[in-house]
């Protein structure tokens, strides 16, 4: 299974580059015009040679239009042809172990061979929308279980429960049961230790989330690697980095941009979700001390600018960190900014044409 993980550098890039897709909404736009933005970008990084697209799982942000992952990747499978698709990640607490096997499957089947199962233990929301989700006060549980909800979802994926357990005749389908076919592979995600260690363990492919957790990345890396053990999914390590990256013709336009994305994660944070502010706002707005700290700390992390600093920029996070792929986010208000910063990277690098 380790083919349908690694990918191949193109062009000058030191490793694979992807794309993470959260479908941002701005100000003055529509969750329509984003979504057509997400196929949009699709088509670009299949045709410049990324490597994969992966939405992921957010829910009650007015800002971000990927509650639904698998339905955003039906949608984009019809409108691609060889780019592999998955979630960056579905999160398992949220949602029943068959159902995300049903859901797979079926993208399995609509898109053979290219999809990814990227997962998550985090709600991807607040408190209270993962109470709404889970139907219960207890999240603690849900994370708590996130090994033993893993390997329930393998079985289905696998269709190998034992003789005896209470889902030995159950089935997910499209599936195994139908005939010998492929599955989507597992990918673990996280920000922290908990899911780098049990991706090394399973000796399953890691994903970090560099682009909000920077602190942790090397540490998390370092531990998938010491904790992994070969299996038949792969037999070393393999990991990748979620990494927020912007890059625009001039460098005061990319600073312009990645400041509505920051000024979107203040409010969040500070429990104001919204959609994702104009430029002109973002540039008016008076930060008090404590706000223009937090987002002087989040913009450190976002790679951005011209794309020679960008390009200059990735290479070193992938070198200081030793990522094995970059999955690139843009952050912007806007959808044709997001879309022309990975034509632009992808020309830095001389990635297809």
């Amino acid at each position: 299974m380790s083919d349908d993980i690694r990918g191949e550098a193109q062009g000058s890039a030191p490793v694979p580059l992807s794309v993470l897709d959260l479908a941002t909404v701005g100000q003055g736009s529509t969750a329509t015009q984003a979504l057509r933005t997400s196929v949009g970008i699709a088509k670009l990084a299949e045709a410049r040679g990324f490597h994969r697209y992966w939405v992921a799982e957010h829910h009650s942000m007015p800002g971000v239009a990927s509650s639904s992952p698998a339905v955003i990747l039906a949608h984009l499978a019809a409108h691609t042809d060889r780019i592999r698709l998955g979630s960056g990640g579905v999160m398992l607490p949220n949602h029943a172990p068959l159902v995300i096997a049903e859901q797979f499957g079926t993208l399995e089947a609509m898109a053979p061979g290219r999809v990814d199962l990227g997962l998550g233990r985090a709600p991807g929301t607040d408190g209270a929308t993962a109470a709404a989700l889970r139907r219960s006060e207890n999240l603690h549980e849900g994370a708590d279980e996130f090994p033993q909800q893993l390997s329930e979802l393998i079985r289905f994926l696998d269709d190998d429960f034992p003789d005896g357990h209470p889902y030995a005749r159950i089935h997910a389908v499209p599936g195994p049961v139908q005939g010998p076919k492929g599955r989507p592979p597992v990918w673990l995600l996280g920000s922290s230790g908990f899911s780098a260690r049990l991706a090394g363990a399973l000796g399953l492919p890691f994903a970090f989330a560099h682009h909000f957790s920077a602190q942790n990345t090397v540490p998390a890396l370092d531990l998938y690697r010491e904790s992994f053990r070969p299996s038949e999914v792969l037999d070393t390590p393999y990991a990748m980095i979620g990494v927020a990256a912007l890059a625009t013709e001039d460098a005061r336009e990319a600073r312009r941009q990645v400041m509505t994305g920051a000024l979107s994660m203040l409010r969040l944070r500070t429990g104001r979700p919204g959609l994702i502010p104009m430029p002109e706002e973002a540039e008016a707005y008076e930060f008090s001390p404590l706000e223009r700290e937090f987002v002087d700390g989040w913009l450190k992390n976002i790679v951005h600018g011209t794309p020679d600093a960008v390009r200059d920029g990735l290479d070193e996070l992938q070198k200081r960190t030793g990522a094995d792929e970059l999955m690139l986010t843009a952050n912007a208000h806007s959808g044709p900014a997001r879309l022309r910063s990975y034509e632009l990277i992808a020309d830095a690098y001389g990635m297809g044409s």
